[in-house]
């Protein structure tokens, strides 16, 4: 999952820094293809995890409610990175910057954004999350019993 999201925030990242003018081989691509890869790594994980301890009468609910969770996330994300990117883009243009290098501006700040969330969610993942799973083996490799 974190490795994932790092990946993702990277995508993110790419898209912050792409020009006006950039072109769809150079400067959409790349961060696309991280962007599906990282969050294909990392939302699987989390899948099966919300899943693993639901008993099975219980797992369409489960299922409906994390499926419900991850739209809602994500409705709730884009329209506060959108409310950014719209008022940075308004901002830039009060100061007569023309539109096109606005928003570009605007969705610059979007994607730093995104890119951070990402970033920061990753790497709670690798210290926080990961620190508190207990170990699959004792230190002499035998399965640790399960309580």
């Amino acid at each position: 999952m974190a490795v994932g999201l790092l990946i993702a925030a990277a995508g993110l990242g790419l898209f912050a820094f792409a020009p006006v003018d950039g072109d769809f081989a150079t400067h959409v691509l790349p961060g696309m293809v991280l962007l599906g890869f990282g969050a294909g790594l990392a939302f699987n994980p989390v899948l099966l995890a919300a899943m693993s301890d639901v008993a099975p009468t219980d797992s369409g609910l489960a299922s409906g409610l994390v499926n419900t969770s991850f739209m809602l996330g994500g409705a709730l994300g884009l329209a506060v990175l959108a409310s950014f990117a719209a008022a940075k883009t308004a901002t830039l243009q009060a100061l007569g910057v023309d539109a096109a290098t606005a928003l570009n501006g605007g969705y610059r700040v979007a994607f730093l954004l995104g890119a951070l969330c990402a970033a920061g969610a990753g790497i709670y993942g690798w210290l926080v999350i990961r620190a508190r799973m207990p170990a699959a083996t004792q230190h002499d490799g035998a399965p640790v019993p399960v309580e």
